[in-house]
C-alpha cells in the first residue's frame, strides 16, 4: 500500500479508538471529537488578550491595512482558481508528483516535497503560524469588544491541523460590520506579518553567516561508476584530484582529463583519499541519440571500451581518439555504434545566435566544430566559447539531420558571464551520452545559497542571473525551492539538512553558533513557507476561511446600499455562489488531474 493509503488507515484506527474513549468518559469535557478531528478548548489567555487590547487605535489601524491586503489577495486568489480550474477542464494536466492529492497536504513524509528530515521545523513552523492566526482573532475581539466564549487548537489525529478563537455569537452580532471585517482579517495579517519578519532574518543575518566549503559537493554517485565502486557516495566533498585543489565542477572536470593515469588519487573532505580507479562509462542518454543508447535511472552504465579499435578507459583517451576525427566508431558493452562526436543540441531558441544564423531549431542537431577548434563535448563547447566575447563572428560545424553544415553566427552574450553565447541547451557528454571515467552528480550547494541571498562562492556561477535582485523575488525563489526540480530544474530544496551540511560552513558573527545557524535558518525557511501559506490559503473567498467571512462582511456593506427587497437572500446567493466556485476550482486542483487525464 502507498503511503497516503496507510495515513488514511491510521486515522480511521485513531477516530475509533478516540472515540471509544470519549464514549467511556475518558476523555475531559474540554476535547471534543467529530471523527478525526479533535478540538481542544480552554478559556485560559482572555485576559492576556484584553491587556494587549489596550492600544485599540494602533491594533484597528494595523487590522486596517490587513484587511487592505487581504481584499487584494482575495481577489487574486479567486481570479487564479478559477483560472486553473478553467484550464484543467480545457486540457487536464498529465498526473505528476506535483499535482498528487498527498502533494497537497502540509504532512512530512506524506508530501513527496517535504521530507521527514525537516518535520521538526515545519510542525514548529504550523504551530507558530496557528497561533499567531488564532491570536490575531482573539486580539481584535477584545479591540472591538468582542466577548469570546473559548480558545484552542485543532487536531487532525494527533497532527496540529489549526487553532480557534470562538468568539461570542450575540456580542459578535452586536458589533459594527467593520470590527468584525478588521476581525477576521487579522489572522492572515499575522501571518503574512510572520512570514516577512521569518524572511527578513533568513535573507539577512542568517544566510550571510553561510559560505560554501571548499571543494566539489557530491549529491551522489552514479550506480555502477568508478566513483561508486571507490566508495564516493552522498555528502561527500572532493577537494583535489592528486596533488591539484578543486574548487568547482569544473575544475574537477579539468583536473580529471590532465590525469594522464588511469588511477587517481581523490581527496575527500579535506582529510582523506579515496583512490578511483576510473573506465569510460555510459551513465545517462537523451532520446533519440545518433548511437541509439538508452540508460534509464538506476540502471548499470554501459562500459565503452574503444573508439575505432583503440582501447580507452578515461575521458582524455576518448577526446584525443576522437580529436581528428568527426564521426567514429564507439564500441561498447551494448553494441558498437558511428556516430557525430561532438555537442548534442537539445533545443536552439528561435531567436539565438545559431537560429539567427539560418540554423534550424527543430532538427537534430551536434556541434563539432567552433573556428576551428574541435569540440568533442559538452565541456570543450563552454571551454571555446569562454574564449569569445558577445558579438564576435564565428563559423560553427554542425552535423544536422544526417548532414554536415557550417554557420556563420554573430554569439550574443551569456547572461551568466557575458561571454559569447549560442542561444541553444545542451545535453551534458558526448553526442546525447553522458560519457565519464569518474561518474559523481554535483550538489549546487553555491547557486541555492546565491537564491536564498547568499554569497555561491567564487567558483558559483547561478544559471539563474537576475532571479534575487529584489526582496519580492528573493521570497518567490524560497517559496519554490522546495519544488526547485519542477520549476528551475536543479534538485528540491528542504533547507539545510543533514545530508548537505558538510557543504557548508558557518563564517561571521554567527560562527559561535556552529551548526545552530543551520537549524536556526531551517526554522526561519520553513516558519516563513508555512506562514505564507496559511495566509494564502485562508483569503480564499469560501466559507468558512478567513477570506469567506471578509466576502460575507464587503457584500453586506455594498448589498446594505442596493435597492432590494431581501437583501440577506442577495448576500447569501453571492457568497454561496462564489464558495461553490472556489470549492469546485480546488477540488479540480487536487484531482483533477488524476480524474481527466
Amino acid at each position: 500500500m502507498n503511503t497516503l493509503l496507510w495515513v488514511l488507515v491510521g486515522v480511521l484506527v485513531y477516530s475509533l479508538v478516540a472515540k471509544a474513549l470519549q464514549i467511556r468518559g475518558y476523555l475531559p469535557d474540554s476535547v471534543r471529537l467529530q471523527g478525526p478531528i479533535a478540538t481542544i478548548h480552554t478559556r485560559r489567555g482572555r485576559a492576556l488578550l484584553t491587556r494587549l487590547a489596550r492600544p485599540k487605535r494602533f491594533w484597528r489601524a494595523y487590522s486596517n491595512v490587513g484587511v487592505g491586503v487581504a481584499l487584494v489577495i482575495m481577489a487574486g486568489m479567486f481570479v487564479l482558481l478559477l483560472f486553473q480550474a478553467v484550464t484543467i477542464l480545457r486540457n487536464p494536466p498529465a498526473p505528476s508528483a506535483v499535482n498528487q492529492p498527498q502533494n497537497f497536504l502540509v504532512v512530512p513524509g506524506v508530501n513527496d516535497f517535504l521530507p521527514l528530515a525537516v518535520a521538526p521545523e515545519i510542525v514548529f513552523g504550523l504551530l507558530v503560524g496557528l497561533v499567531v492566526h488564532e491570536g490575531g482573532h482573539g486580539l481584535l475581539c477584545r479591540v472591538e469588544d468582542i466577548d469570546i466564549d473559548s480558545m484552542g487548537l485543532v487536531l487532525l489525529a494527533i497532527i496540529p491541523l489549526g487553532a480557534f478563537v470562538e468568539p461570542d455569537e450575540e456580542s459578535q452580532r452586536t458589533a459594527d460590520r467593520g470590527g468584525r471585517t478588521r476581525m477576521f482579517a487579522a489572522g492572515v495579517t499575522n501571518n503574512f506579518v510572520l512570514t516577512a519578519v521569518a524572511f527578513a532574518l533568513l535573507f539577512g543575518p542568517v544566510i550571510g553567516a553561510v559560505g560554501v566549503a571548499p571543494g566539489v559537493a557530491v549529491d551522489g554517485a552514479y550506480e555502477g561508476s568508478p566513483a561508486a565502486t571507490a566508495g564516493v557516495a552522498n555528502g561527500d566533498r572532493i577537494t583535489a584530484v592528486g596533488d591539484t585543489a578543486v574548487g568547482s565542477e569544473s575544475d574537477l572536470d579539468a583536473a580529471l582529463l590532465a590525469a594522464e593515469n588511469r588511477t587517481v588519487e581523490v581527496e575527500v573532505d579535506g582529510d582523506r583519499t579515496v583512490r578511483v580507479e576510473r573506465s569510460l562509462v555510459i551513465v545517462g542518454s537523451v532520446a533519440g541519440n545518433p548511437a541509439n543508447l538508452s540508460v534509464e535511472s538506476g540502471e548499470d552504465p554501459i562500459r565503452v571500451t574503444a573508439v575505432n579499435g583503440t582501447p580507452v578507459d578515461t575521458r582524455g583517451e576518448f577526446r584525443d581518439a576522437t580529436a581528428d576525427r568527426e564521426v567514429a566508431r564507439i564500441e561498447t558493452t551494448a553494441g558498437d555504434a558511428v556516430v557525430p562526436v561532438g555537442a548534442y543540441v537539445t533545443r536552439a531558441a528561435p531567436d539565438g545566435p545559431l537560429a539567427n544564423a539560418s540554423a534550424p531549431t527543430n532538427a537534430s542537431m551536434i556541434v563539432t566544430e567552433i573556428d576551428g577548434k574541435r569540440v568533442t563535448s559538452s565541456g570543450d563547447l563552454a571551454r571555446v566559447l569562454d574564449e569569445y566575447e558577445a558579438g564576435d563572428r564565428v563559423p560553427v560545424r554542425a552535423h544536422v539531420d544526417g548532414e554536415f553544415e557550417t554557420y556563420d553566427v554573430r554569439l550574443g552574450e551569456n547572461p551568466r558571464d557575458g561571454r559569447g553565447f549560442l542561444g541553444v541547451d545542451i545535453f551534458p557528454g558526448t553526442s546525447g551520452l553522458l560519457v565519464t571515467d569518474f561518474g559523481v552528480r554535483d550538489y549546487p550547494a553555491g547557486t541555492y545559497l546565491e537564491l536564498l541571498g547568499g554569497d555561491g562562492g567564487s567558483g558559483s556561477a547561478t544559471p539563474f542571473p537576475g532571479l534575487t535582485d529584489s526582496p519580492l523575488s528573493l521570497v518567490y525563489v524560497a517559496l519554490i525551492l522546495p519544488l526547485a526540480s519542477f520549476v528551475l530544474g536543479i534538485p528540491n530544496f528542504p533547507g539545510f539538512t543533514p545530508a548537505v551540511t558538510n557543504f557548508y560552513v558557518v563564517e561571521g558573527p554567527l560562527a559561535p553558533l556552529g551548526d545552530g545557524v543551520f537549524i536556526l535558518a531551517n526554522v526561519l525557511f520553513w516558519a516563513a513557507w508555512v506562514n505564507l501559506q496559511l495566509g494564502l490559503f485562508n483569503c480564499i473567498p469560501g466559507y468558512p476561511l478567513d477570506g469567506g467571512r471578509i466576502l460575507r462582511m464587503g457584500t453586506e456593506a455594498v448589498v446594505s446600499r442596493l435597492p432590494v427587497g431581501d437583501p440577506e437572500r442577495l448576500v447569501r446567493t453571492v457568497t454561496t455562489g462564489i464558495g461553490l466556485t472556489m470549492l469546485a476550482s480546488l477540488l479540480l486542483m487536487i484531482f483533477g488531474p488524476q480524474l481527466l487525464s
